[in-house]
């Protein structure tokens, strides 16, 4: 009775409680995953804070984490907050694409939505505080120019950019060849110009030989529920090298 009482009083105040099988699904799957492929070295494309990679840490991965984020004042603090551990590094600051030069990303109030691409109306609406703020101008290498790998890497790729995530991995084919597994934002619905959606994205990576393992909920429109972007996990399939 009183789990009920806690659960209606959240409810209105627009929360949901949630039990730990489901709180903490994606990042156990994303755990056992590492476990299962034996992963001893994560690239974290567009890192911001490092959010994604303290998340790594805190569930008791050991291997080595390299991060890459663009804008300048955010990858000072990542590297700030990567320096507390020993197995996490951050890259000279650069965004990723299909050819090295310098690219104009726009600055978002909410860090985390800032693209080289414009803002769609779309995610105006579901998220009314992330509009741009301004403009920094950054390079952009390709990851296979700013990643030798060993034979022994076994390479989780994790994508986060913001709708240019095709951009990153045509920049990174001798990547994608040891990565035993990518993780990336798939968007339902366009939310910036000129980005991939998710089939077209589920195709990509089909073609590269990786199979869906999850799917894990993320950004949805707050007032019609709709889900507009989600992560995907995809692993190398049985059959590929």
């Amino acid at each position: 009775m009183l789990k009920e009482i806690v659960r209606s009083f959240a409810k209105r105040c627009g929360y949901e409680i949630l039990g730990p099988a489901r709180s903490y699904a994606g990042e156990r799957s994303i755990a056992a995953l590492l476990r299962k492929e034996e992963i001893n070295l994560v690239l974290d494309i567009g890192a911001n804070l490092g959010q994604f990679a303290e998340g790594l840490l805190a569930t008791g991965y050991r291997g080595r984490i390299v991060s890459f984020e663009p804008l300048s004042t955010t990858h000072d603090q990542l590297r700030a907050n990567a320096g507390r551990y020993p197995n996490w590094t951050v890259a000279e600051r650069t965004a990723l694409g299909e050819k090295a030069g310098s690219v104009e990303i726009h600055v978002s109030t909410a860090h985390a939505s800032s693209s080289i691409l414009n803002m769609l109306p779309s995610h105006l609406e579901a998220a009314p505080g992330s509009g741009y703020i301004g403009a920094e101008t950054v390079p952009v290498n390709r990851l296979d120019d700013l990643c030798p790998l060993s034979p022994t890497d076994r390479v989780v790729l994790k994508i986060d950019v913001q709708g240019y995530e095709r951009q990153v991995l045509e920049g990174a084919p001798r990547v994608l060849g040891s990565c035993r597994a990518v993780i990336t934002e798939m968007s339902l619905a366009p939310l910036y110009e000129g980005q991939v959606l998710v089939k077209e994205m589920w195709d990509l990576l089909a073609s590269y030989g990786f199979e869906a393992w999850s799917l894990e909920p993320g950004f949805r429109d707050p007032v019609t529920g709709r889900m507009l972007q989600f992560d995907g996990i995809f692993v190398r399939g049985n059959d590929k090298p």
